[in-house]
């Protein structure tokens, strides 16, 4: 067995693995990343279209090239970065057993370690489709992969179920390949993407949207043939009656996204069950002390510079403990309050003054504040014209001079 000690083990090389690194290793961390797959960037290997690192370099990047630039950074630090290796287990002393075809089994002994595995897609069987199991039903991701990175177009008539943003930039990518994309239909009575993803990728090349729409049946034995759409009621029931049949030969899948957690739950970590990812506190610590997580892991993020965001924020939190300075065992709850789903970090140690707080709303609203609230007192914070279930709100709060008790953050009118 191979034996390696680390200060700062980092599983996952995507962008919250790679923003995660270089910060930990400007701090003055030995720093390891473990990636599974052959090469650094995860997801954003495949995502050729612009729209990425607006925020953070005020420019319109590919997911490549946004991936790319952090790639550069650890090459000219020379981070240590282990690919083609899967982690086996984590243990609660942050040992990590992990394999490759290079090296064998390794044993690699951290004193802090960060997550970064970011999230899968669900499946057909997650949204219960009946029908028969032929070829040509696949998850946007996968249809992306195919396209993108293979080169492989994998039909001529496609049919999008979900909204989400990858089947919305899909739609839009197999149209430019010369696939008939016949129409996205979301089952929800609103769209589930980013609203400049509705209007670039459907609007601008005249592909229908339907709302309240869901596929019921898939038809074909070796071969996907067709499907069977209906609109459903305020229930999400599908509507008799309402049924429709749509020649296709692709099913695109875009039904949402789920924190990659299997090796959290090993570690018994405190998860929430609103965003399906690790309880943390400002620092992005989990509730072992001594892991962290960020980027997807603890909750799917539409922009990719807030996961970046989020892997610096965890690599400062394993820089603080493995000096001492974490808050202990003293937290204070951040809580969901109206229209608001949920909120990340969940908990506060008050050691970190001004924090970027995540948020989404459970519903639309128009001309808003957010507000935040501790022992009866509010104060209001930013203003938002619009606020959507699809788009994240980010907040910047001076966590360090709150006093104790819960904090409430809501969204209200203006």
């Amino acid at each position: 067995m191979n034996r390696i000690q680390t200060d700062c083990a980092i599983i996952g090389g995507g962008p919250a693995g790679l923003a995660a690194a270089v910060e930990a290793h400007r701090a003055g961390l030995d720093t390891l990343i473990i990636e599974r797959d052959l090469s650094l960037g995860g997801i954003l290997q495949q995502c050729i279209h612009d729209g990425f690192g607006l925020l953070r370099f005020k420019r319109r990047m590919t997911g490549g090239q946004y991936a790319q630039a952090f790639i550069d950074e650890v090459e000219a630090e020379g981070i240590e970065v282990k690919l083609d290796t899967m982690v086996l287990e984590i243990r609660p002393d942050k040992t990590i057993y992990a394999v490759n075809e290079k090296d064998g089994l390794l044993e690699i002994k951290a004193k802090s370690v960060i997550l970064a595995m970011g999230c899968r897609e669900r499946t057909r069987s997650q949204v219960m489709i009946y029908g028969t199991r032929p070829a040509g039903v696949l998850t946007a991701g996968a249809v992306q992969r195919y396209i993108n990175m293979e080169g492989y177009l994998p039909g001529k008539k496609a049919v999008i179920l979900g909204s989400g943003d990858i089947g919305l930039i899909m739609a839009r990518r197999m149209t430019l390949e010369d696939i008939e994309v016949k129409g996205v239909y979301e089952i929800m009575h609103t769209e589930g993407g980013l609203t400049r993803n509705i209007v670039q990728c459907l609007e601008d090349y005249n592909i229908p949207l339907h709302l309240g729409t869901t596929v019921t049946k898939i038809h074909g034995k070796d071969r996907i043939e067709g499907v069977t759409v209906a609109k459903v009621d305020e229930h999400l029931k599908p509507i008799a009656g309402t049924e429709e049949y749509i020649d296709c030969d692709l099913l695109v899948l875009s039904v949402g996204l789920i924190p990659e957690n299997e090796l959290s739950e090993q570690l018994n970590i405190e998860m929430d069950p609103r965003t399906r990812g690790p309880v943390v506190d400002e620092q992005m610590m989990t509730s072992v002390p001594g892991v962290f997580a960020a980027g997807n892991v603890v909750t799917v993020f539409d922009l990719v510079d807030y996961v970046s965001q989020t892997g610096e924020m965890a690599a400062r939190g394993a820089v603080r403990y493995i000096k001492g300075e974490t808050g202990g065992n003293e937290y204070r709850a951040v809580e969901a309050g109206d229209n608001i789903s949920f909120v990340v970090p969940q908990k506060i140690s008050g050691t970190v003054g001004e924090v970027p707080v995540f948020m989404r709303v459970r519903k639309p609203d128009e001309k808003v504040r957010l507000v935040f609230s501790q022992n009866g007192q509010s104060q209001k914070l930013k203003k938002h014209a619009v606020v959507k279930p699809p788009e994240m709100v980010c907040e910047v709060i001076d966590l360090g001079k709150t006093t104790d008790g819960p904090i409430c953050i809501s969204v209200a009118k203006e």
